[in-house]
């Protein structure tokens, strides 16, 4: 009996080791928990940060938190940014590096009435609800592709009421979201554009840190990106099932029907495993893409080229050999 006395010691030295081997990382994400962020919660789930030495976290945005604030202040190490955003907040000077792009398009939707606006071109004449949000992305980016004006706009209240009572109107949407809760309360299927399938070009749920984390914890930063990468891949093509229960964990009033239309949409739109990444592999960004965004940026004069470098915005290192294949 004797023996084993040191052997135990041992297990138990080993597996503290092993606990304290496991870097603490968080990231925060740009809204309530769903079927959006499924990737990141099945690498929670299935312990696929763990196999990478990472304890990670995973902390809900939302309509009042400021994810790049947080970010700046050091309160969480990476977030789930958005290349407009990433780009303007060097303007601010706000450091930070996108590292990856989980979705190879913008989920970000027009949503039209069948009949009435049957394709893009029908906009001119609507009223279309958008954001104040929206006036510094992709609203110039419409206007001047398919002459709109400022007279058609009015603030959306995230309210698909109007919408639903009126067939003049288009509003803006999320891919998985109002198109969903308009057929479902309206019983009729909307028209939705995917405003990436006409032109719209940055990347989107985007992993994000400070350029100092990136220079500082570079190890850290790899094996979150390779580990999220392979937590899309077995949240699309396996079982999500492990994901789900902490998406509806985290956000009670996710519904299990609302989390398979996700699903869906996130497959049949290519938003993860089309484009790019359909030969370079999931969560990849490319110096062309970047260069497309900003240079439309500018050109909207949305930013200051003055004040910004594309080439400090963004780095290819992190998923250039990465090759998580679809």
């Amino acid at each position: 009996m004797k023996l084993k006395t040191p052997i135990a010691a041992l297990a138990l030295l080993a597996a503290a080791t092993t606990a304290s081997a496991q870097e603490k990382f968080t990231y925060t994400t740009n809204w309530f928990a769903q079927a959006e962020h499924g990737g990141f919660y099945q690498a929670v789930a299935t312990g696929l940060y763990k196999n990478e030495g990472l304890d990670v976290t995973i902390r809900m945005g939302g309509p009042q938190v400021n994810i790049m604030q947080l970010m700046a202040a050091g309160q969480t190490d990476c977030v789930m940014g958005y290349d407009v955003q990433t780009m303007k907040g060097w303007e601010q000077g706000i450091e930070s590096v996108t590292v990856a792009a989980a979705f190879q398009k913008d989920p970000q939707v027009l949503i039209g009435h069948p009949g009435v606006t049957n394709k893009m071109e029908d906009l001119k004449g609507k009223t279309i609800l958008i954001s104040s949000a929206a006036n510094t992305s992709y609203w110039p980016w419409l206007k001047t592709k398919y002459g709109l004006s400022d007279s058609q706009i009015r603030p959306y209240t995230f309210n698909i009421q109007p919408f639903i009572a009126d067939k003049n109107i288009v509003q803006q949407g999320y891919l998985s979201s109002e198109p969903f809760a308009i057929e479902k309360e309206a019983k009729f299927k909307p028209n939705v554009f995917l405003m990436s399938d006409h032109g719209w070009p940055p990347y989107s749920t985007t992993i994000v840190c400070m350029a100092k984390t990136v220079r500082e914890r570079p190890k850290a930063v790899a094996a979150f990106v390779k580990a999220s990468m392979e937590g899309w891949k077995s949240y699309l093509k396996g079982d999500p099932s492990p994901a789900n229960a902490l998406i509806k964990k985290d956000n009670p009033n996710m519904t299990d029907d609302k989390i398979a239309n996700g699903i869906k949409l996130l497959n049949e739109t290519g938003m993860v495993f089309g484009g790019d990444a359909a030969r370079l592999g999931v969560g990849v960004i490319t110096d062309a893409r970047m260069k497309e965004t900003y240079d439309m940026l500018v050109a909207m004069k949305l930013l200051d080229p003055a004040k910004v470098d594309v080439r400090k915005t963004y780095t290819t290192e992190f998923v250039r050999n990465l090759r998580v294949m679809p």
